[in-house]
């Protein structure tokens, strides 16, 4: 059988029939007159070279064939109903839908504990699947929908997406405590410092690089959530955000100061692509996150 040949009203009329077991109460169940559900059914006999349904005194009764495709038969009309209802609106409480996030490492462990929370609270059947891309692939992930939201300080996304800001970051320097006197500040207060570079967060390298502490550099590592147990065992100091920096010290033996002389902002962004604006439950995830987000900041 060809399924171009199929029409969507007869497989509704099939359903009908086989769930009352009588035409004339389908057909209200429809609310549809009696010959076009007789003459929906004399169709589908056709499509599939069998009776479905033989006469009875009561009504009808299902042919073998009948019995074998209505489970398949009600399973897509019930998958078709639910895209067509998620589409129309969405219901947290009950939706089972997979969100696929990308964020950093040190994104996942700051946030993904406030929004797993959250979605317990308000969506418990809700998945989330976090990526890690870089830039390029990325842009092409958010283009394609494999990724459904960024979440991070993403410059290379500002073109050609949709963007929501959730925070303003700048850049501090951290160590351990004994190395940074209570007072230091500028750059003479890290003389001597030999530092850890982290190579995702291209930012840093340039302030390493503008500061003149690039030969100073005696580890390099890919993310930041590494750095606090490595500045626990060694006299290292790193660039990084101020909220990694707020993430890190209240366990960890490190403290932070300012670079007054490279001051310069971070913006954490919400990114999309502009074809899933609409979409009612993308909506509902990105107003979740801003609101978390901006709940952090209170």
């Amino acid at each position: 059988m060809n399924i171009q040949s199929v029409d969507l009203n007869l497989l509704k009329i099939f359903e009908a029939v086989y769930l009352e077991r009588n035409v004339s109460r389908a057909a209200v169940r429809l609310e549809l007159t009696q010959p076009s559900v007789s003459h929906g059914l004399t169709r589908l006999r056709l499509l599939f070279g069998d009776p479905l349904f033989v006469r009875t005194r009561s009504g009808v009764e299902p042919t073998v064939v009948a019995d074998r495709i209505a489970g398949p038969v009600q399973q897509a009309l019930r998958v078709l109903q639910t895209t067509l209802d998620e589409h129309a609106h969405f219901e947290p409480a009950s939706s089972g839908r997979t969100f696929r996030l990308h964020m950093s490492d040190f994104g996942e462990v700051i946030f993904l504990p406030k929004l797993m929370r959250a979605l317990l609270e308000r969506a418990p059947g809700v998945r989330i699947e976090t990526r890690q891309l870089g830039g390029v692939e990325l842009a092409a992930a958010l283009d394609s929908g494999q990724i459904d939201l960024a979440i991070g300080y993403l410059p290379v996304l500002d073109q050609g997406f949709e963007c929501r800001h959730l925070l303003a970051d700048e850049y501090a320097v951290i160590a351990p405590r004994h190395l940074i006197p209570s007072g230091g500040k500028g750059e003479n207060a890290f003389n001597g410092l030999d530092f850890i570079a982290v190579t995702s967060h291209p930012q840093t390298l340039a302030i390493l690089r503008e500061c003149g502490l690039l030969e100073r550099v005696k580890l390099w590592v890919p993310h930041f959530m590494v750095v606090p147990a490595i500045l626990a065992e060694r006299d290292f100091a790193a660039v990084a955000p101020r909220e990694v920096v707020h993430a890190f010290s209240p366990r960890s033996r490190v403290r932070s100061f300012p670079l007054p002389a490279l001051q310069r902002g971070m913006d954490v962004n919400l990114y999309w692509n502009r074809r899933y604006s609409g979409d009612p439950g993308h909506a509902w995830m990105r107003e979740l996150v801003a609101d978390l987000f901006d709940r952090e900041r209170r």
